[in-house]
């Protein structure tokens, strides 16, 4: 329970299963029925042992304990079709039919009413267990999305996009997808993962540039292939998997070995202030950007690439980037507003010219918040925002996350080493917010 607390604290609304490669070796019925009757299987993904003692019902159940929506991920790589309508009768049909009646009987009688489904998980890496080209998982996502809307025309079907804007089928992989599939789905995904290179701290700050970017890609070739179709719909985005990732050192590490093991501990990445100060810039860039990407999950949850860490037996405790997660999904409601900004700029090895400080907004009745990250390594800045439209007299809240050590890390040991704190520089006269952000920092302020 104290994860489960932890994840609400974090605001999570929707929380993907199974997810990412391992997706791509899964057969769904061995999650499900008595325990002591599921099969052990290899995951090809992670080279590791998968017991499935932990399922689909014993998952959704999970997720009622934390408020948030099951999101399920179908596994069109190595199975197909059938398989896929079987999963969803099993999850969604009332009752009355071989799978729903499975699911009454194995202890879960009202259906789990499944919404949004992803069509498999970034097809077009060679990484992935059962890829393809881009014309043959079109053609298939397009043939299992219609016969899932068939089944049930309120779904939200997901189909994959690529898996990073530096894959070298960019761009052409979404067009050919979209081609084949744009009338049968509602959204294309997209995945990234930044990590500072080389000690290139500038060019980390402003990985946000290279999200706007994939975002802007994406969404211009959706619309492309929208206005060659015809078509009146709009694909949206759903960014389902997002975070910083120390990927070269675990490729690197002992835990990339032959050994076929049991949930082996891997990709447990220790998160600092930079590291949170990015994915609080990433989160403001999905804010900006929620006209159409309305769907976004930051990957992942517990232990591995997480905000949330826990000991086996031991204590559960927040990782830098717990923060600018939980206090953005608290503050940020309402309308979306995207201010105009005049700062300072600065030239980074990986992304151009970057802006010293990157701003959103939002607001809701009489209550309004903004989200700034300073990206200069050595200097606070003074920044000045008209709050005058949004007819706000006090500050209700402000909290800067920053540190003299910007490597500095929560850990079993010091589990609080870097918290929030309270920015006293804030002030708010005739309309004019004024606030001192530190260097290598991210500031969220509530005004009302």
């Amino acid at each position: 329970m104290d994860v489960v607390e932890l994840v609400r604290e974090l605001g999570s609304t929707t929380i993907r299963y199974p997810g990412g490669n391992f997706v791509s070796g899964f057969r769904w019925e061995d999650s499900v029925g008595p325990r002591e009757k599921r099969p052990v299987r290899r995951d090809l993904a992670w080279h590791s042992l998968e017991s499935n003692q932990v399922g689909l019902d014993e998952f959704a159940r999970w997720l009622k304990l934390t408020d948030s929506e099951l999101m399920l991920a179908v596994n069109i790589a190595t199975r197909g079709i059938l398989p896929a309508l079987d999963l969803l009768e099993y999850a969604n049909h009332p009752a009355g039919t071989a799978l729903s009646d499975m699911r009454i009987a194995n202890g879960t009688p009202e259906p789990h009413d499944v919404r949004m489904w992803c069509l498999g998980n970034e097809m077009d890496g060679p990484w992935q267990t059962g890829f393809m080209t881009a014309e043959d998982y079109g053609k298939l996502a397009a043939r299992t999305a219609a016969a899932m809307k068939m089944a049930d025309k309120g779904l939200e079907l997901v189909v994959c996009g690529s898996s990073g804007s530096g894959m070298p089928t960019f761009g052409d992989w979404e067009r050919t997808v979209l081609e084949h599939s744009y009338e049968h789905v509602d959204y294309v995904s997209c995945h990234a993962y930044y990590q500072e290179y080389d000690r290139d701290l500038g060019s980390f700050l402003a990985s946000a540039i290279d999200m706007d970017y994939f975002i802007d890609t994406v969404v211009a070739t959706a619309d492309h292939v929208g206005y060659k179709k015809r078509s009146s719909k709009k694909i949206n985005v759903s960014f389902d998997e997002w975070n910083v990732w120390y990927l070269k050192e675990h490729q690197e590490s002992e835990e990339v070995n032959e050994e076929w093991r049991y949930a082996p501990r891997q990709l447990e990445d220790v998160y600092s202030v930079a590291d949170a100060v990015v994915v609080g810039n990433l989160l403001m860039t999905l804010l900006k950007r929620s006209d159409r990407v309305t769907s976004a999950s930051l990957a992942q949850l517990v232990n591995v690439i997480a905000p949330i860490m826990t000991e086996p037996g031991g204590a559960a405790w927040r990782q830098t980037t717990f923060y600018p997660f939980s206090i953005t999904s608290r503050l940020a409601v309402g309308e979306v507003i995207r201010p105009v900004i005049e700062a300072p700029v600065y030239t980074t090895a990986r992304h151009g010219e970057a802006a010293v400080v990157d701003a959103v907004a939002t607001v809701d009745g009489d209550r309004g918040a903004i989200f700034l990250v300073n990206r200069d390594l050595t200097q606070p800045v003074r920044v000045t925002v008209d709050v005058r439209s949004l007819g706000s007299s006090r500050v209700l809240e402000a909290v800067t996350l920053a540190d003299s050590d910007v490597y500095a890390k929560n850990t079993l040991v010091e589990p609080d080493r870097v918290v929030p704190k309270t920015n006293t520089s804030v002030t708010l006269a005739d309309g004019l917010l004024s606030v001192e952000l530190p260097a290598v920092s991210w500031t969220a302020i509530a005004v009302g």
